[in-house]
């Protein structure tokens, strides 16, 4: 039987998600994509081409996801987004949480990474708050409240969350089909409305909506087939290498945050070692970066004043506590959740868009009353 080196698979993992992360990074600086900006635009402008470039990225994500699991090159109900247990309080109430919050603190955690690489110190004030909520949402005293209030309400799907093995019925000679008929279906079903758009039909956004797409189907291949071991050697159980979770993993931007935090804090404690999340949030800060300085875009940037501190704090803290609640955020749930077809998911997504416009709203209305 050939020896399996778990530290050689980590290295792989950890070298393939870095390297997409990284120009995951560049690319979404260069397109400057932003799911707050997106509903910002729509409340403010009525312009649909920044929600075009999501939605587009979505329909990637979900065709390539469905299609290597359909492939059988990945597992996807080894993820925790399809399990049978739909929290859908914890989706709600993490989601609205998570969607007011990204517009108090001026972008998702995502959008936050990249202003980081571009020089903005509010958004390392917000990474650090944003990480110290969500550390203790995970483990601290809101993770305590969290577990014993909200995750318990849930409802049991016997066939897990996913779509299609809740439209298979438990019938696995089904489950394949549904997977290729739902991939494509609702995938290339939102990349056509994307590109139904005429202002939306130029190489920037459209290479944008792509590449991110892409990066979240090329990193589910990453942790569920390279990173995958059958029988690890020191548990003889099946392992998902290099993923904080145990588990197959995409990218997300709360908890991942937390753990990045969690190792710079505990450098010295040998059992700490770098993740799939922890070096996706490093190659993102860097990627961005790379990108503003050699476009010569990086700008430094503090708080306009007391408010504009409060606010960020307030985002931040509830992005924290929302996108661990959620068990995501806009990509976590809204790009690698949704691309797996899972209820809950679309729950979560949904819970975050109404937050985003409330707090959009609350903005404008606070605006007027100001004039």
């Amino acid at each position: 039987m050939p020896t399996i080196d778990i530290p050689a698979i980590q290295a792989t993992v950890i070298s393939c998600t870095f390297a997409v992360t990284l120009v995951l990074g560049a690319l979404m600086q260069r397109c400057h994509f932003c799911t707050m900006g997106a509903l910002a635009d729509i409340i403010n402008m009525g312009d649909w081409n920044r929600m075009r470039m999501w939605l587009c990225a979505i329909g990637v994500a979900i065709a390539g996801t469905q299609m290597l699991a359909w492939a059988g090159i990945i597992d996807l109900n080894k993820s925790f987004y399809t399990a049978p247990a739909l929290t859908w309080l914890s989706y709600l109430v993490g989601g609205l949480m998570f969607g007011a919050g990204m517009v108090l603190a001026s972008g998702c955690g995502s959008k936050t990474l990249l202003r980081i690489g571009g020089g903005s110190l509010k958004s390392l004030v917000v990474f650090c708050v944003l990480g110290l909520f969500a550390y203790m949402t995970l483990r601290g005293v809101f993770g305590v409240f969290r577990v014993t209030f909200i995750d318990p309400v849930s409802v049991t799907l016997p066939h897990g969350q996913d779509l299609p093995r809740l439209l298979a019925g438990g019938d696995a000679a089904a489950l394949p089909g549904w997977r290729l008929a739902l991939g494509l279906g609702i995938g290339l079903g939102l990349v056509a409305f994307a590109l139904a758009g005429r202002e939306f039909r130029r190489a920037e956004p459209i290479i944008g909506s792509l590449a991110i797409g892409a990066a979240i189907v090329a990193v589910w291949a990453v942790s569920g087939a390279l990173g995958y071991v059958a029988e690890d050697p020191n548990t003889l159980e099946e392992k998902f290498v290099g993923t904080n979770s145990g588990r197959i993993e995409s990218l997300s931007f709360v908890a991942p945050v937390a753990y990045t935090l969690e190792l710079l804090m505990l450098w010295s404690d040998k059992s700490r070692v770098l993740t799939l999340g922890i070096v996706a949030v490093l190659g993102l800060v860097i990627g961005s970066f790379m990108h503003a300085m050699l476009s010569r875009q990086f700008r430094w940037e503090g708080f306009g004043g007391t408010e504009d501190t409060a606010n960020h704090l307030a985002g931040a803290a509830l992005m924290g506590v929302g996108g661990v609640t959620a068990m995501g955020c806009t990509v976590g749930q809204g790009l690698s959740g949704v691309s797996t077809l899972s209820v809950g998911s679309f729950i979560a997504l949904a819970a975050i868009m109404v937050g985003g416009i409330a707090a959009l709203k609350y903005q404008m209305w606070r605006v007027g009353r100001m004039e």
